[in-house]
């Protein structure tokens, strides 16, 4: 305890002459540093052990002669290349050094070796060339004179150079983009090492050239302009780190002479040479004396520049003093490795920005590496683990898995390592979107597995893969985040690839009688199909693809001897697995997806493999007789499909085991079939002809079934179920299935041969009878029948379009359009079943939200199939406007296919699409005139409307003509006669929609405007000129907002209680204000029924807040006093004022004052325009607590999506 207090008290000292704070306080005060204002003395002219006791007490302030070592006042010198002015010196001027630095290709030693020439020849001189090349490097273009380097202070100094910073661009050479600024950034700190490393044996120790430099970039890091800023305190840590490598080599060479010393003093008195004593003695002081300068220089910019700027506005700034700071703690652990200096490691875990923060985990990575550090590590562990841990979920992947690998290092390298409870933070990102973030994740949970396992040492090398896969099953059942499997196998992928492929050891643990319990044995299924999966495609799971990465040769060659090496294992055990696991749905819908991923060729390269496949189709036929759940049946389809491709040479012998598969299945339904139809089956009957024909059908999406002439047989079945009304959900839902595929498959056949006109004939009046009882199920009462028959609609309703028969003529007698019945039919089913939330209702929240999402699924099937027929053609435009009227209610589920729909309607027919964005609004419109007229029903429609004009894009030349005919559409609309006995009472009931219409007036080019102000005035008559409506119509199309008309007006519109629709403010031009819209795509529409652990994000507070707490000031007496920030504005984030560059513009042209008055008006504009302003830049640290009102981008990837996305499907 007494360390500890002794560091807690060494901690206290250093806060109170800094941060005015205890020991990792958790909130960093802006202090206000005022520089007292004393005369500039000249040059030091003293005894270097003067210098050393001056410096011997490190606590204290710094000399002001290490800060201040300019002089006096003069002119500003008009700007001219150095060599001009410092006409005495004939080496290397600032331009030629600013050259060799920004180009990157000049040998940085030759640089600095020939200005070191020049300051040995003249230090006036050489100073300022090292003075105008940082000016340069800043960005400035001015020049530090001789006369200004002689006669003012560096303050002076820099406050001319601010003044007259008038540059065009706020970029500077740090900043500038490209190439460059990596060039230009690498070149600098190359020139700042090689300077320190060049005069580490001479000039650092002559007490004028590294003072005044530093002093310089102390006072440039202090100031107003970005530029000054960032450069000078990027050369100052440079500078420091330079300083610190000397350090450490004078301590080395102290310590060494120390013991040379040591060693010759021991010796007896005879035998000492007394010269090299003297000599020894007098290096040793001279030693001490260079290391404590280099101290005072070091305390200097450490107490100067980093503990102000490593709080800066600017996110490169602190990131770069953290940068340095790592270095500092590597290069010289015993002055720097302690709490005092790691505080402000652990403060910036906090940064707002996540590359400071993400620099300062790489920091800590680097001391953690070291094993010699840990122990002093051992506070600062204790302090911010907590922290470290809730970094995990950062809302910047990068840091979070930056900490994932610190956190690793942590648990390796501390005595203590993590608890398992806060190794519980790390799990669950395994399951996480993140790719890179769940391999972090992945490494760190397989180091923590082998760890479990190397526990026991008497393991065997196979014994081992089989406890890696026991733990790991443990751990994926306790996870809970089933069906999630193949995230697990790509997070652990990158690490543990070799365990994840051994196969012998899980089908050896899979075919043992007494080995795993039930749920072990269908988890290591699952596991084992997801590592097959990986190992054979190479890819990652849906969600965590990065980018199209196209595999190198060798990993295509990697992945085809993993194929391979699948193959030749499974080849003889799938069968055994198949035949011990047949009873269970779950595991042998698992293992059928095996062959998937075979070489399949290899089944026909021997006979002995070829024994294998009669074994693997007569135990897919055992499973297709023993189950009826569909994902077994689906999985034998897609089975059948792969082993009846063509391409391989036995497929003859799959050909041949499916068909007589039909062939049993078809004859069992066959021989219900008449009882079925007479109505005289009993249960056990409709059960079987179900059961039989939901395997037909199941496997007709594999295998062409027009064979065995099963569709009038379902037809005929359908129709007798329907007028007798006994409707059986699987039978009716299986035959509608095998029926529809029968048309499939009819429709491939016509395709790939030349069927004769009788043919064709017959195959349409199928389709034509099949649709008409598809129409009649679609009003029944089965919720299943209803579903099928309008997808299926869907489908064949396009396979039979005018599109599909476009490049085929002789198909051109099966073209197959829907009746207007059945277009009614489908649109009612929309508006009843897909647009409805009655069903969602009847769901509990906790037990039903799996039901829930499968229900929601279902409904975007649906609506893409609507919308599908309506963009190719089988539908008319006219029929989105059942799509349309529910954009704005139901954009969380189906916004993005309705925007698709209507983006892609637009391509179609660019007016017609515009009309039909009217006619939706004009039947909602139509719709609420019917109902209880309110005020809030219209504000409805006008907020779809808002959202619809945003469809239209920015390019309003391409949009022209839709919008046009839109308005007329509208206005005509708006006044037209009535047509029934309620309207014909009331005189032009519809001319309120043209305040609906309003909402499209901002899309329209000036002289369409005029063009529609003209036609409205036209259509209405001439007293409807003075309604509120039409006022407001005629005023938007005038380009002002429609809240100002009706604010203006103050009367019916005001007063009907019109809510305050949030309009897009259009800045004037030259305004700074903008509107910050929000993302209409905020949620995704299918959520995933899992849990999301919850996320500590690091997210970033808007200083919205800081209005309430600062009282509205009035006009300011002095301009020049409103525009000018103090430099305690400047030093704290949170009160930095907001200066706007249309203020500046405004006072610029309204300036009246005297001439001198103006042109510090000017300077004064002209420092603003560098300065950042509150928008652009982010707050300080404030405080360090974890913000969670921000929501996190980490989310479970889902697997319960559309069978193929509802996009891609929707325009493939």
């Amino acid at each position: 305890m007494a360390d500890v207090d002794s560091i807690l008290e060494g901690l206290e000292e250093l806060d109170d002459f800094s941060d005015s704070g205890s020991d990792y306080e958790a909130t960093i005060k802006s202090t206000k540093r005022r520089k007292p204002a004393m005369p500039r003395p000249q040059p030091p002219k003293r005894t270097r052990q003067n210098a050393a006791s001056r410096v011997s007490s490190s606590p204290s302030p710094p000399n002001p002669s290490l800060q201040q070592h300019s002089r006096g006042t003069s002119r500003w010198a008009s700007p001219r290349p150095v060599g001009r002015v410092n006409k005495e010196s004939l080496g290397i001027s600032a331009e030629d050094m600013y050259d060799a630095v920004c180009s990157g290709k000049s040998a940085m030693v030759t640089v600095v070796d020939e200005w070191l020439d020049s300051y040995k020849q003249s230090r006036e001189a050489g100073l300022l060339v090292l003075i105008n090349f940082i000016v340069r490097s800043c960005g400035c273009k001015g020049v530090v004179s001789r006369e200004m380097f002689d006669s003012m202070q560096n303050a002076e100094i820099i406050g001319t150079l601010t003044k007259e910073f008038n540059e065009d661009s706020v970029n500077y050479p740090l900043v500038t983009p490209g190439p460059q600024l990596k060039r230009f950034k690498n070149g600098l700190c190359e020139f700042a090492r090689v300077l320190v490393r060049s005069c580490r044996n001479s000039l650092i120790y002559d007490e004028h050239l590294f003072p005044y430099l530093l002093a310089l970039l102390t006072g440039l890091s202090d100031s107003q302009v970005r530029a000054f800023r960032h450069t000078s305190t990027l050369l100052a840590l440079k500078l420091m780190t330079g300083l610190v490598e000397a350090a450490v080599i004078v301590s080395v060479q102290l310590q060494t002479t120390q013991r040379r010393y040591d060693m010759e003093n021991s010796k007896r008195a005879h035998d000492r040479a007394s010269d090299r004593l003297e000599e020894l003695k007098a290096s040793i002081s001279e030693m001490r004396e260079n290391q404590e300068e280099v101290s005072s220089m070091m305390n200097v910019t450490f107490r100067g520049v980093f503990v102000h700027r490593y709080r800066d506005r600017l996110p490169e700034i602190r990131a770069a003093c953290i940068e340095e700071l790592s270095m500092w703690l590597q290069t010289d652990p015993e002055d720097f490795l302690n709490d005092g200096y790691l505080k402000y490691l652990g403060w910036t875990l906090h940064d707002k920005q996540s590359p400071v923060r993400l620099q300062c985990v790489r920091a800590l990575q680097g001391l953690y590496q070291e094993k010699e550090f840990i122990g002093r590590l051992e506070l600062f562990t204790s302090r911010f683990k907590e922290r470290m841990l809730s970094m995990v979920l950062d809302k910047d992947s990068e840091v979070a898995m930056e900490v994932i690998n610190l956190l690793l290092l942590i648990h390796q390298t501390t005595e203590d390592g993590l608890r398992e409870e806060e190794c519980g933070h790390i799990y669950p990102l395994v399951y996480a979107s993140n790719r890179g973030l769940a391999s972090a994740a992945g490494v760190f949970l397989y180091n923590k597995l082998k760890s479990v396992i190397s526990s026991d040492n008497q393991r065997s090398e196979k014994s081992d893969s089989a406890a890696f896969f026991q733990i790991l099953i443990s751990f994926y059942i306790q996870s809970e985040f089933h069906e999630h499997g193949s995230y697990l196998v790509d997070s652990l992928w990158s690490s543990a690839r070799s365990v994840l492929r051994d196969w012998e050891t899980m089908t050896m643990l899979l075919l043992q009688e007494s080995g795993l319990l039930y749920e072990e044995e269908g988890t290591l299924i699952e596991l084992m199909m997801c590592a097959i999966r990986q190992a054979a495609q190479a890819t990652p799971p849906v969600g965590r693809t990065q980018g199209k990465k196209i595999p190198s040769l060798k990993d295509r060659k990697v992945q085809e001897q993993d194929r391979r090496r699948i193959t030749t294992h499974f080849i003889p055990l799938l069968p055994q697995l198949l035949a011990k696991y047949s009873a269970d749905a779950s595991k042998v819908s698992l293992l059928l997806r095996a062959p998937l991923y075979f070489d399949l060729e290899m089944y026909g390269s021997s006979p002995t493999l070829e024994k294998h496949l009669d074994l693997l189709l007569s135990q897919t036929r055992s499973i297709v007789e023993k189950h009826t759940e569909v994902t077994v049946l689906e999985a034998c389809a897609h089975l059948a499909s792969a082993l009846c491709s063509d391409c391989y040479t036995f497929s003859s012998r799959a050909h041949l085991a499916f068909s007589q598969l039909l062939d049993d299945l078809t004859e069992c339904f066959s021989s219900y079939l008449n009882d079925l139809l007479q109505g005289t089956a009993d249960d056990d009957d409709i059960y079987s002809a179900a059961t039989a024909l939901k395997r037909v059908a199941a496997l007709s999406s594999a295998k062409d079934v027009t064979g065995w002439k099963l569709f009038n047989s379902c037809l005929e079945l359908l129709k007798s179920r329907m007028e007798s009304g006994e409707l059986d959900k699987e039978l009716m839902v299986s035959a509608l299935k095998c029926a529809a595929f029968h048309l499939m498959w009819a429709k491939v056949n016509a395709v790939n041969s030349t069927p004769s006109k009788a043919e064709l004939k017959l195959l349409k009046n199928e389709v034509r009878s099949f649709c008409r009882v598809c129409q009649a199920c679609l009003s029944v009462n089965q919720a299943e029948m209803r579903d099928q028959a309008f997808e299926l609609l869907c489908d064949l309703l396009l396979l039979y379009s005018t599109s599909s028969a476009r490049f085929e003529p002789a198909l051109q007698a099966l073209v197959h359009l829907p009746a207007d019945s059945l277009r009614s039919e489908m649109a009612a089913f929309l508006l009843d079943y897909v647009f409805s939330d009655s069903e969602d209702a009847d769901l509990n929240d906790e037990v039903d939200e799996e039901m829930r999402i499968t229900l929601l699924q279902r409904k975007r099937n649906q609506l893409a199939g609507y919308c599908k027929l309506v963009i190719y053609g089988v539908l008319d435009l006219s029929a989105a406007t059942d799509v349309l009227k529910h954009y704005s209610k139901y954009f969380k589920d189906f916004g993005d296919i309705i925007k698709e729909t209507l983006s892609k309607s637009k391509l179609i027919s660019p007016i017609m699409s515009a009309k039909t964005v009217c006619l939706s609004l004009q039947q909602l419109f139509s719709e609420m005139l019917t109902e209880e007229y309110s005020r809030r029903d219209l504000g409805e429609i006008r907020d779809l409307a808002k959202r619809l004009a945003m469809s239209f894009g920015i390019d309003l030349h391409r949009v022209r003509k839709p919008l046009v005919a839109l308005h007329t559409d509208g206005i005509r609309f708006a006044f037209r006669d009535p047509q029934d006995v309620e309207e014909q009472q009331q005189q032009h009931p519809n001319v309120t929609f043209l305040e609906i219409l309003s909402e499209f007036s901002f899309k329209l080019l000036q002289q369409d405007r005029a063009q529609l102000v003209g036609y409205l005035k036209s259509e209405c008559p001439d007293a409807a000129l003075s309604w509120t409506s039409v006022k407001l119509y005629q005023r938007s199309l005038e380009g002002r907002s429609s809240k100002a008309v009706e604010q203006e007006e103050g009367g019916d519109a005001s007063s009907l209680d019109t809510p305050a629709t949030k309009r897009r403010r259009v800045a004037p031009q030259g305004s700074a204000s903008s509107t910050v819209r929000g993302s209409w795509l905020d949620s995704s529409s299918i959520h995933s029924s899992l849990p999301t652990p919850a996320l500590t994000s690091t997210a970033q507070r808007q200083p919205a807040k800081q209005l309430v707490s600062r009282k509205p000031r009035a006009a300011e007496p002095d301009v020049s006093s409103g525009l000018t920030e103090s430099e305690d504005e400047f030093s704290s984030g949170s009160h930095m004022r907001k200066v706007k560059p249309t203020k500046r513009r405004q006072l610029s042209s309204s300036q009246t004052g005297p001439s001198v008055d103006h042109q510090d008006l000017d300077s004064h504009l002209t420092l603003l325009s560098l300065i950042e302003d509150e928008d652009e830049e982010q707050a300080e640290i404030e405080g360090y607590e974890s913000d969670s009102d921000e929501e996190s981008g980490y989310t479970l990837p889902s697997t319960r999506h559309t069978p193929a996305s509802v996009l891609d499907a929707l325009f493939d």
